[in-house]
C-alpha cells in the first residue's frame, strides 16, 4: 500500500504504536490514538513531552512550530516551558531564511513565556521547502494530567472559536494570488490573519478549562474538527455525537472551502479546542470564555455504549465521517 500525504491510516498507526522501546514505569501517558502529548513522572513532577512538525506552511513557519506544539502540551494540563526545533532547509537557501525562521521561533516563544533551549539546523537534500520539527516540554499544573481518553459517557463536548482556523489562514497565505482573482483583498487579508484573530493558540482556553473539572482536551489538527471528535471517541472508547448547527464556521472559512470544494469540518483545525465536561461545568466554562472574549459553544456529547459516532443535522443523523488526509491537501498537495 502506497501512503498518501497526511496522517497515517488508523490501522497502520495502531500497529506502529505498539513499537514502544523499553518498558519504563515512569511513563504515565505513552503513545496512543488521539493523545496529543506524552507524560512522564519525575519524582513529584509530571513532565509533558511533545514533538510536531510544520510541513505545509512556508510563511511564518517558525511561529507555527512554537504554537502548534504549545497547544498540544497545554491540552495535558501543563504549561509549555521549553522548546527546541530541528530546522531543515532546501539546497540553495539564503542565510536570511534561517535567520528569519529563528527569529520567528524566538518571538513566538517569548510571547508565550517559553525558553528556547537548543535545536539543530541543516541544509538537506531531497526537500523543496523548509521543514521545522518542534519539540516542546512543560510541567503539569494539576494533580493528574488531562488526557484525550478521559471523556466520560454523558459529558458535553465544547468547541472554542471555530472550525478550520489554521487551514483557512494557510490557504489564504499560500494561495493568495489565486484567491484575489475572485475575492476582495480585504477579505483575503482577514482570512490570512486568522493566525492571530481568532488566533492559533489555545493556551488561554485550555488553562481556563482546568478550573471547570475538564475531563478531556484535544487539539484538532489534521483532519479538522471531524477527526478531532473521532479521536476523542477512539481514545475514550465511547462514541460521540456532534450537532452540526452548533459548530461555528466563519464566513471566510465557508467561502474559501466553497471555492475549493472543501469540507470545513475536515480542514486543519489548530486554533480550536475540543474539551469535555459534565453538563453544568460545560455551560459555566462557555460562559467564562465568553467573558474573556473567546467564542465557545457546546457542540455535542459523549454517548454510552460502543456504537459509531455520528453527526446530527436537524432530524438527520449520519455517521461521523473523518479522514486522516486533511482537506487542505486538496489545495496544497492535490
Amino acid at each position: 500500500m502506497v501512503l498518501r500525504t497526511g496522517k497515517l491510516p488508523p490501522e497502520l498507526l495502531k500497529r506502529i504504536l505498539r513499537n514502544r522501546g523499553a518498558k519504563d514505569p515512569r511513563v504515565v501517558t505513552g503513545p496512543g490514538i488521539g493523545e496529543d502529548a506524552a507524560v512522564v513522572r519525575l519524582g513529584k513532577i509530571l513532565l509533558v513531552l511533545k514533538t510536531d512538525p510544520v510541513t505545509y506552511a512556508a510563511d511564518l513557519i517558525g511561529w507555527y512550530a512554537v504554537n502548534i506544539n504549545a497547544n498540544d502540551v497545554v491540552t495535558r494540563g501543563a504549561m509549555p516551558a521549553w522548546f527546541q526545533a530541528t530546522i531543515l532547509l532546501p539546497q540553495g537557501s539564503e542565510m536570511s531564511l534561517v535567520e528569519e525562521i529563528s527569529k520567528q521561533i524566538s518571538d513566538a516563544a517569548k510571547g508565550l513565556g517559553i525558553a528556547v533551549t537548543g535545536g539543530h539546523t541543516e541544509v538537506s537534500p531531497g526537500i523543496d521547502h523548509p521543514i521545522v520539527v518542534g519539540d516542546m516540554h512543560g510541567i503539569v499544573q494539576t494533580p493528574q494530567p488531562v488526557s484525550t481518553s478521559g471523556a466520560r459517557a454523558g459529558d458535553m463536548i465544547v468547541m472554542t472559536k471555530s472550525a478550520g482556523i489554521e487551514g483557512t489562514a494557510l490557504i489564504a497565505r499560500e494561495r493568495r494570488d489565486e484567491l484575489l482573482k475572485t475575492m476582495d483583498a480585504r477579505f483575503v487579508d482577514k482570512a490570512a490573519n486568522y493566525l492571530f484573530d481568532p488566533g492559533l493558540s489555545i493556551v488561554r482556553e485550555a488553562t481556563t478549562a482546568l478550573k471547570f473539572n475538564v475531563s478531556a482536551m484535544h487539539d484538532p489538527t489534521e483532519g479538522g474538527v471531524a477527526m478531532g471528535a473521532e479521536e476523542i471517541a477512539q481514545a475514550s472508547g465511547r462514541p460521540v455525537e456532534i450537532w452540526l448547527d452548533k459548530v461555528t464556521v466563519r464566513e471566510e472559512t465557508a467561502m474559501i472551502c466553497e471555492k475549493f470544494g472543501l469540507d470545513p469540518l475536515g480542514l486543519l483545525g489548530s486554533g480550536a479546542l475540543l474539551a469535555t465536561f459534565k453538563p453544568a461545568d460545560a455551560e459555566r466554562y462557555v460562559a467564562a470564555l465568553r467573558k474573556m472574549g473567546i467564542q465557545a459553544a457546546v457542540i455535542g456529547k459523549v454517548l454510552t455504549g460502543k456504537g459509531r459516532s455520528r453527526l446530527v443535522s436537524g432530524k438527520k443523523v449520519i455517521p461521523l465521517s473523518s479522514s486522516e488526509r486533511d482537506e487542505v491537501l486538496k489545495v496544497l498537495s492535490p
